[in-house]
C-alpha cells in the first residue's frame, strides 16, 4: 500500500524559506515520479513542481520559479520541496503526488499521479 506523508508547513513571514518533506512508503521509489500541488483557498490546486523519475528533469511552475527547486532522496524515499522567498500568494495546502506511469508530457497534471497525500499547510503573513 502507497502511503505518502508531508511534512515541514507551518506560518512564516513574507521573504522567509520552508522545507517540505515527503515520505514515501510502500514503493519502489526509484520507479516514481514525484510532484508538489497546492490548493489556496478558494482555488483549484495547481502544479507546483516535479521531478521524472526516468530523466530526472525538474519542471516548475512559473509562478515559483527561481524560488522553489525540488529534489529527491531516493535513499531516504522523500522527496523535498525547498521554498525560498515566500510571498503571501504561496499560501496553500501543499501536496505531494506519485507515480510510477506517468508520461513526461504530464508531470504537470493532476491526472498523471495515482497517489496522493493528505497535504500540508503553509500560510504567509506578516
Amino acid at each position: 500500500q502507497v502511503q505518502l506523508v508531508e511534512s515541514g508547513g507551518g506560518l512564516v513571514q513574507p521573504g522567509d524559506s520552508l522545507r517540505l518533506s515527503c515520505a514515501a512508503s510502500g514503493v519502489t521509489f526509484t520507479r516514481y515520479s514525484m510532484a508538489w500541488f497546492r490548493q489556496a483557498p478558494g482555488k483549484e490546486r495547481e502544479f507546483v513542481a516535479a521531478i521524472s523519475q526516468r530523466t530526472g528533469s525538474t519542471p516548475i511552475a512559473d509562478s515559483v520559479k527561481g524560488r522553489f527547486t525540488i529534489s529527491k532522496d531516493n535513499a531516504k524515499n522523500t522527496v523535498i520541496l525547498q521554498m525560498n522567498k515566500l510571498k503571501p500568494e504561496d499560501t496553500a495546502v501543499y501536496y505531494c503526488a506519485a507515480s510510477a506511469t506517468v508520461i513526461m508530457s504530464q508531470l504537470r497534471a493532476q491526472s498523471g499521479y495515482r497517489h496522493w497525500g493528505q497535504g500540508t499547510q503553509v500560510i504567509v503573513s506578516s
